[in-house]
C-alpha cells in the first residue's frame, strides 16, 4: 500500500494533471476561468481572496523550493537541517493561517450568501472545502515537526520528492516511517493534482501578464447603477 500510494500514485496524479489540463484547454477553452463572484459581493471577496491567494502561493513556493532543492545545495549554503525546519515551520505556519482565514471567508460567501450559492457549482464548493482540509492538515504537521527539530523527517520528505522527480524506483521507501499526518497531507495534495484539470483551479496556470500592461487592447465594461465604469 505504501508503494501504491507514494510510489505509483504520484505519477498517476501528475499525468492526469498534465494531460487533463491540456485536454481541457483544447476542448473547452471557454470553461478555463476562475468563475469569479466579485460582482455579487465584492468587499469580503477581496479580503478573503488576497489572504487566501497570498498564503497559498507562499506555501506552494515554499514547498517547491524546500522539497525539490537538492540537500547538497543547503549544505553548500551553510543552512542546517534544523534551520531549514524552523524556517519551514515559521513561514509555512504564517502563510497557512493566512490562507485558512481567507479560505474560510471565501467558503462562507459561497455557502451562506443565497445569490452566490445559486451561482456556485458543486465543484466550486467542493474544491474550496478540500483545500481547507489540506491547509488544516498542513498546519497539523507543525506540531509533529516541532518534536523533530533535528530535521530528519524533513530530509525524508525531500528525498521522497526528489526521488519521484528523478524517477527513482525506491521513492516510497523514504517516507515509509513518516508520520501519518505527513502521509495524509501528501496523499490529499496528490489528489488535488488529480482534481485540478476538472475544477476552477486551472486558472492558476494562466498568468494575465498582458492584462496589466500598457499593450492591453481593451477594457472590461462593468455596468453599475451610477453608470458605466471602465
Amino acid at each position: 500500500m505504501n508503494e501504491l500510494l507514494f510510489g505509483i500514485y504520484p505519477y498517476i496524479a501528475l499525468t492526469v494533471l498534465a494531460v487533463g489540463s491540456i485536454a481541457r484547454y483544447e476542448r473547452d477553452p471557454f470553461t478555463w476561468k476562475s468563475s469569479s463572484s466579485q460582482l455579487l459581493r465584492r468587499k469580503q471577496l477581496i479580503v478573503g481572496s488576497v489572504l487566501f491567494h497570498v498564503g497559498v502561493l507562499t506555501i506552494f513556493g515554499g514547498h517547491l523550493v524546500g522539497l525539490l532543492t537538492p540537500i547538497q545545495v543547503f549544505n553548500w549554503l551553510g543552512v542546517s537541517h534544523e534551520a531549514k525546519q524552523l524556517l519551514a515551520v515559521g513561514l509555512g505556519g504564517v502563510a497557512g493561517v493566512m490562507a485558512l482565514i481567507g479560505g474560510l471567508m471565501l467558503v462562507s460567501r459561497r455557502l451562506f450568501d443565497p445569490r452566490i450559492r445559486m451561482n456556485s457549482s458543486f465543484a466550486d464548493n467542493a474544491i474550496l472545502v478540500i483545500l481547507l482540509i489540506q491547509l488544516l492538515l498542513g498546519l497539523s504537521t507543525i506540531a509533529v515537526s516541532l518534536q523533530h527539530l533535528d530535521g530528519h523527517e524533513m530530509v525524508q520528505l525531500m528525498s521522497w520528492a526528489q526521488a519521484i522527480l528523478y524517477f527513482k524506483g525506491n521513492a516510497a521507501s523514504y517516507i515509509e516511517e513518516a508520520s501519518i499526518i505527513f502521509k495524509l497531507h501528501i496523499f490529499l495534495g496528490l489528489t488535488i493534482f488529480v482534481l485540478f484539470p476538472f475544477t476552477r483551479l486551472v486558472h492558476m496556470l494562466s498568468a494575465p501578464i498582458r492584462y496589466v500592461t500598457p499593450w492591453r487592447k481593451g477594457y472590461q465594461i462593468v455596468r453599475s447603477r451610477k453608470g458605466v465604469a471602465k
